[in-house]
Formats: structure tokens, C-alpha cells, sequence
């Protein structure tokens, strides 16, 4: 397993072969509290929405896969549903997972972008961790994690209420994953594609 860091990246294969089938695992934490002096606990749901934008050469996003849109037209991604709590404790279990069959999806898409929107605009700098996770196979076996990338809870994000998590691109015919963790002032999908299409493309 490959533990990643920020902008580093890898390429989807494995002993020389290309992976066909991932899952792409999204697991983050809901807001603790303690109050008296830390004798009691309590958290606070966080209802973020992962979701992927396909976008061809010429930028133009050709689809978007998130809790409102299953799957995709090609049948090539699909959705696990909408997670609205996060986990109270580390469960190392993701909350939203995305499969994708890389040798189904449109040819004319060159780049994946996997994201996460806070649905009820809780900043990054309150969430205790985001991980995402690239599983081989179609099945989401932990057992089979090709690699991971967490990032913590930090200040520099304060203000922010939507994350790039990483990207899949097409590089000469094979697929890489860039691992990011950008924050950025986007507050829904909408602003969010605009700004890849702007900024990373």
C-alpha cells in the first residue's frame, strides 16, 4: 500500500498491468465536543458529498457523478448514496465510495476530479480528518488498498468549505492519481467545476 502526499503521483498499474476496476473510498469525521472539563462528549454530524467530474481535453466537463446522479451515462461509475453524519470515531470504514471501471469510461473524458462539498457549509478547519482510499478490484476489499491519502484538520483551511481531494488523468494512453487536498472557495458542485476547469485544467 502507498501511502500518499500531497502532489504526489502514481500511476494506476500494478506489477506492469493497468488496474481495470477501482473504488475510490471517501471517509471523514464528524466535529467533536467536550464540555466540564472533558468528562462529557458529544459530536456534531457532518454531512459532506463526495462526488467525480469527468472533463474531456478541451475542459468541458462531460459529467458529473454525485448523490443526485448515481451513475454514469456510460455505466462506467457509480455511487455508493449520500453519507450526512461522518464517523464519531475512526472506524476505517469509508462513508461514500465511487467505483469506476477504467476501460468503460467515455474515451473522450482525459480527467477525473474526486472532490468533497460541505452540504451544510461546516469549514475544513472543524472536520478532524479526510481520507480517501484507491482500492483495487470492484469490491471495496480494505484488503486490497492500493493507496491512501488523510489530511488533518488544520487552520489554513478555516473559511473553507469545499476540498479537492485528488485527480485521475489520462497520461499517454495510462491512468495516474494525483493526490491534492486543496482547499478552495467554491460552496456547492457547481462553483467547484468551475473552478477546476479554471484553475487545475
Amino acid at each position: 500500500m502507498i501511502n500518499l502526499t500531497k502532489n504526489s503521483r502514481i500511476s494506476l498499474e500494478k506489477n506492469g498491468s493497468q488496474l481495470k476496476e477501482i473504488s475510490i473510498g471517501l471517509d471523514w469525521g464528524s466535529i467533536q465536543h467536550s464540555f466540564l472539563f472533558g468528562l462529557l462528549k458529544d459530536s456534531t454530524a457532518v454531512d459532506l458529498d463526495g462526488s467525480v467530474s469527468l472533463f474531456d481535453s478541451d475542459k468541458k466537463e462531460i459529467e458529473t457523478v454525485y448523490f443526485h446522479n448515481l451513475k454514469s451515462r456510460d455505466g462506467a461509475i457509480k455511487h455508493s448514496g449520500d453519507d450526512r453524519v461522518g464517523d464519531s470515531s475512526a472506524d476505517n470504514k469509508d462513508n461514500e465510495i465511487i467505483y469506476i471501471n477504467l476501460e468503460q469510461i467515455n474515451p473522450k473524458v482525459t480527467s477525473i476530479f474526486i472532490y468533497l462539498n460541505s452540504y451544510k457549509q461546516q469549514d475544513f478547519a472543524s472536520i478532524p480528518y479526510a481520507k480517501i482510499k484507491i482500492v483495487e478490484g470492484k469490491n471495496h476489499n480494505p484488503q486490497q488498498t492500493f493507496a491512501t491519502y488523510n489530511i488533518a484538520s488544520d487552520d489554513t483551511y478555516s473559511g473553507y468549505v469545499s476540498m479537492i481531494m485528488g485527480k485521475i488523468e489520462k497520461l499517454n494512453h495510462n491512468w495516474t492519481f494525483t493526490a491534492l487536498g486543496d482547499p478552495i472557495k467554491a460552496k456547492n458542485i457547481k462553483e467547484t467545476v468551475m473552478l477546476i476547469q479554471d484553475r487545475y485544467m
